[in-house]
């Protein structure tokens, strides 16, 4: 056995540590003496201590960890499948940081150069664009920005079923209307739309005109910048909006999990001031 101040000298964990282990059902002492209330802990929880901090390693909370140690399943089989989920989160803050290097490099770069690190919107291209009357199998409703994934999955699922039950035929990729005035906590009152080849009872007309249009290749992180310069390109061309801006997804999250092969067209409806 050893006491709680050895197993924390081997441990390299502090006592205090220990003693909260202990209060959160994660390690408990092996034995306590009842007279004098000291801590001691087996051999074998030093290996137990090694695969705890092995996990915080991984970015497991310690609830996380509890749950994996005290789990009646498999162990290894609970704990391949933790691995794993844990593995596909980090590697998709990676992909994030990475996108942020990327940034910071570019930014660096044209400080060098004189420039401003806004001067990337220079970069984005605005056309001006003219488009018919669509018909669309639409679901409209309010969505929180935190589950807007979800909704996306689900609207756009019972739209599919709806087009091949009714045996319509889609003309463009699933899009995205935004119908509120502001961003709120409230959420957005959003349309998840796709349009099809015939009017019938269940669709909508929907005549988006006059646009500005950009096509955006990579994440959904840009998105602001396109809808800045957009905004920025219509006051100074003398055009203000004339109707909920729209996404059309060419390609997305279902069809790929690489944000660099997401291709977004982004329009904004416009009308001379």
């Amino acid at each position: 056995m050893l006491s709680i101040g050895e197993f924390s000298k081997i441990c390299k964990v502090s006592t205090k540590t220990l003693r909260y282990y202990d209060e959160i059902g994660l390690i408990n002492p092996s034995k306590i003496n009842q007279e004098n209330g000291y801590r001691y802990y087996s051999i074998e929880q030093l290996e137990t201590m090694l695969f705890v901090n092995r996990l915080k390693q991984y970015n497991f909370s310690l609830e996380e960890i509890r749950a994996i140690i005290t789990s009646e399943e498999i162990p290894n089989e609970k704990l391949s499948i933790e691995l794993y989920k844990k593995k596909v989160e980090l590697e998709k803050q990676i992909q994030i940081y990475s996108q942020i290097t990327e940034r910071l490099n570019e930014d660096i770069a044209a400080l060098k150069q004189g420039k401003s690190i806004m001067s990337y919107l220079n970069k984005i291209d605005v056309q001006l664009v003219e488009l018919p009357v669509m018909y669309l199998v639409s679901i409209r409703k309010m969505v929180y920005k935190f589950e807007m994934e979800e909704q996306y999955a689900y609207c756009f699922n019972s739209i599919l079923r709806k087009i091949q039950y009714d045996k319509l035929t889609a003309t463009a990729p699933p899009m995205v209307l935004f119908h509120s005035d502001e961003f709120t906590p409230l959420g957005l009152d959003t349309e998840f739309a796709i349009p099809v080849k015939q009017f019938v009872t269940g669709t909508r007309d929907f005549y988006p005109g006059l646009c500005l249009k950009t096509t955006l290749h990579g994440g959904y992180s840009n998105l602001p910048s396109i809808y800045t310069k957009q905004c920025k390109w219509a006051e100074q061309n003398g055009y203000e909006n004339n109707g909920p801006l729209y996404e059309v997804y060419i390609t997305d999250p279902t069809q790929t999990s690489n944000e660099d092969e997401f291709i977004t067209e982004i329009y904004y409806p416009v009308k001379k001031k």
